[in-house]
């Protein structure tokens, strides 16, 4: 009998612990220890003026996770923070009560300046500000601001800010692609700010606004969201918005500055209420498409869906002319402005050019449906369904006037938007 060779067998285990802390000395001590695969369990109660600094290093199959015991029942108030650098973490189940302002930003995305965030999430948290709180200076700050590459922030509520910033910052670098991930949060109510600094979410800024970002923010609830004109201000380039809801918001999405943005599939439902408005379309190659406007009430820049006139040699924080914006597949039902052409501020002059309304179909008892104020010999229209008060326009091709069929939507179904345990 011919024997065969023995081959030693080579086993390798990897051994991933769960740390149960009850503080933020022992919580930072551990991660300062963390290896891929680790668990850390923040024990229930209030943690006040608990600053966590995290720089770990998980892996995409083994990331390193911080996670409440019981998820909503560690609350960090006062001048508590996160500082979440390194690669591959998961925050979870935390609830950041009534932020400190003092503090600066509650949730930031990096350790410090050199050490930024990748490939790491913060899920099923909330940060919030208690009703009848008042701000108690007029410090600047955000609850979020997500730096680095790759990150996600979902499953998440941000309600109740009352202090200037927005609440959520996405920050650029030059020349770097973020490419983060904003899904199935709940972004709650938000009283009016009454000056600029008052967006629920900014995606980039001035200065970096012609970098490509390449982020996606979908399947989010905006509910009265008031805080300011530009609920959403978009200041980059090629981001995806895509099945949001905005509820009763008082403001719209704005692509403030950037190109080749994608405003898809969002629901805009006014229900009447002051100010609700769209989407407002500033700078080249973005789409909108397949979007539903429902009972929107806002004018001029809260039109339904506004364009607006460019400013001759646009600086970076000025108004760049509307290039080659295709308006497509959209349904508005009811709305008081529906379309705007032409909105103009301070400086601008420059019609949109080479931009085209396809296939929309509108009904608006109320009011003209078309608002042109400046040349629209630039926009092409093909295949548009209209129906309402007057045209507003004169237009031989590309609109059919008889009443279109929309279905009116209801209200949002709750449970798929913000942390499980405040369903």
């Amino acid at each position: 009998m011919r024997l065969l060779p023995c081959l030693p067998l080579f086993f390798s285990t990897i051994h991933s612990a769960e740390v149960a802390v009850a503080n933020v000395d022992e919580l930072n001590a551990a991660l300062r220890q963390a290896r891929p695969g680790d668990t850390l369990v923040l024990a229930e109660g209030e943690w006040r003026d608990a600053v966590i600094r995290c720089n770990a290093q998980g892996t995409e199959s083994m990331p390193v996770t911080l996670r409440a015991a019981v998820p909503g029942k560690t609350v960090l108030t006062g001048q508590s923070a996160l500082r979440l650098g390194g690669r591959h973490v998961v925050v979870e189940g935390l609830w950041f009560r009534n932020p400190d302002p003092a503090a600066g930003d509650t949730v930031e995305f990096r350790l410090d300046s050199k050490n930024l965030a990748r490939h790491c999430r913060v899920t099923n948290c909330a940060i919030t500000m208690d009703a009848g709180q008042s701000a108690r200076d007029d410090k600047e700050s955000r609850w979020v601001g997500i730096y680095g590459g790759h990150n996600r922030l979902d499953h998440c509520l941000i309600e109740g800010k009352v202090t200037k910033g927005a609440s959520v910052v996405v920050w650029l670098g030059e020349g770097q692609e973020a490419a983060h991930m904003l899904d199935h949060n709940h972004f709650g109510p938000r009283e009016r700010l009454g000056k600029n600094g008052g967006e629920t979410l900014r995606v980039g800024d001035s200065k970096t606004s012609m970098s490509a970002a390449s982020c996606i923010v979908e399947d989010n609830l905006f509910e009265r969201c008031n805080g300011e004109a530009e609920c959403v201000s978009n200041k980059s380039c090629g981001n995806t918005y895509r099945r949001n809801f905005f509820l009763e918001v008082s403001g719209t999405l704005t692509l403030r500055h950037g190109n080749a943005c994608l405003v898809e599939a969002n629901t805009f439902l006014g229900n009447g209420a002051n100010g609700t408005g769209g989407v407002r379309i500033i700078g080249e190659d973005h789409v909108v498409r397949g979007n539903h406007f429902e009972k929107l009430a806002g004018d001029d820049a809260r039109c339904a869906i506004v364009i607006m006139q460019g400013v001759p040699g646009s600086a970076l924080n000025e108004y760049f002319q509307v290039k080659r914006a295709r308006v497509e597949s959209n349904t508005l039902l009811d709305c008081e402005h529906p379309i705007l052409i032409g909105l103009k501020d301070g400086r601008g002059s420059l019609p949109p050019l080479d931009c085209s309304f396809t296939s929309n179909r509108v009904l608006a008892p109320k009011s003209a449906v078309v608002e042109a104020r400046c040349d629209i010999s630039g926009v092409r229209w093909q295949g548009n369904v209209f129906h309402g008060k007057a045209p507003g326009i004169s237009v031989s091709e590309g609109i059919e006037w008889q009443p279109p069929s929309i279905a009116p939507v209801g209200e949002p179904e709750r449970r798929g938007y913000g942390p499980a345990w405040r369903r």
